[in-house]
């Protein structure tokens, strides 16, 4: 999977001075309020949680510079940007904050392992069984932190419907491998309760305990493992050929989707 470049203050600054408008795009992706109390000049607003649905309104063809509070956000739209085919895309690193002078805090990338390219259809799907594993551990473990009912039924909810996307994977995988069929032996070919980036769901929310204090912290972050999960799905169900796997692979990326927008619609209320 390629890596996504991005541009510090300066750098955006004086790509910004020396471009005509019409010649890049400028896009933020955080949520409609905190476009309303800041936003940079000329940037188009499309919130994270919207993009799978909107980025079809931009043109692709265009140098385009995303950006949102610290980088988190960003990082991961500039990804699944270049994963639906944007030639050159930046993130503006340290977001708004570092634009507007202030210092942003938390991981500016949330540790997430990017992917080579050249995956077999069955390390693709062991790769995203290996991620729901993690992210529906994530999701259970910060529910039982907040006391906000809504946002911890949804993380409940959703903590459940990861456990139904592995189930379904691994339906997938055993028509791959015939040689498999116990759920068990399977789970021994991926990393115990592995978060992208090789951490363990425990030490995800040890090591990024700090950004994840409050409602928004949590809604952010998972945001934007939602965001990967689909940009994975969407990438390989492409490779694929027609049949099972890549029909099983969309109809994960919709459900995505849906979360995404669940997550967006409750981040709006955290004002």
């Amino acid at each position: 999977m390629t890596h996504t470049k991005s541009m510090d203050e300066s750098e955006a600054r004086a790509y910004i001075s020396k471009h005509n408008e019409q010649a890049y795009t400028l896009l933020d992706v955080r949520q409609p309020y905190e476009y309303e109390q800041e936003h940079i000049p000329g940037a188009i607003l499309i919130p994270l949680a919207q993009l799978p649905e909107q980025f079809g309104t931009l043109q692709p063809e265009l140098p385009t510079l995303v950006y949102c509070s610290v980088g988190n956000r960003s990082r991961v739209a500039s990804q699944f940007l270049i994963g639906r085919g944007f030639k050159e895309v930046y993130s503006l690193k340290g977001g708004i904050l570092a634009w507007s002078g202030g210092l942003a805090t938390g991981a500016i990338d949330s540790g997430m392992r990017y992917l080579k390219g050249d995956e077999s259809t069955e390390e693709i799907i062991i790769l995203a069984y290996g991620m729901e594993d993690g992210l529906g551990s994530f999701y259970a473990a910060m529910a039982k932190e907040h006391k906000d009912e809504q946002t911890r039924g949804l993380l409940e909810k959703l903590s459940s419907a990861e456990d139904n996307h592995k189930q379904r994977l691994f339906e997938v995988y055993k028509k791959l491998n015939t040689s498999i069929h116990d759920q068990s032996d399977f789970e021994s070919k991926v990393v115990s309760q592995a978060m992208e980036g090789g951490l363990t769901s425990e030490e995800f929310v040890n090591q990024y305990s700090y950004t994840l204090g409050t409602v928004r912290d949590v809604l952010i972050t998972a945001m934007v493992i939602e965001t990967q999960a689909l940009d994975l799905y969407l990438r390989y169900a492409e490779k694929l050929r027609e049949g099972e796997p890549k029909n099983i692979l969309y109809n994960l990326a919709e459900e995505e989707k849906r979360h995404l927008k669940e997550l967006g619609d409750i981040l709006d209320k955290q004002r």
